[in-house]
């Protein structure tokens, strides 16, 4: 059987102008792989919202990382004070990996 190995999944939600903010935050933890997706819309608690293709004045980007239970609290600690200002949504969860090392 292949073996695994424990890490931390972080998934950030954020308006599109934040993620360079939000990746400087992520490489001061030391997380320096990540992937950005684009998102189309959702709910939330403050309502509907949907991508502007036009003006990209709504447009929102999920961060995703996965990385060392130490490099995701560093940037936790680091993230928290922009979560309630910035109406941003953070996930975390452990995740079982191959290639471990990958993502220290």
């Amino acid at each position: 059987m292949t073996s695994t190995i424990q890490r931390r999944r972080i998934e950030v939600l954020a308006d599109e102008p934040l993620i360079a903010a939000i990746v400087r935050l992520a490489n001061n933890a030391g997380i320096t792989h990540y992937t950005l997706m684009p998102t189309i819309g959702g709910a939330g608690a403050h309502g509907r919202w949907r991508d502007d293709q036009l003006s990209g004045a709504t447009a929102k980007v999920m961060l995703v990382a996965i990385t060392s239970t130490e490099h995701a609290a560093a940037f936790v600690d680091l993230l928290a004070p922009l979560l309630e200002s910035h109406h941003l949504m953070l996930l975390l969860s452990d995740v079982e990996v191959v290639r471990g090392v990958k993502f220290d």
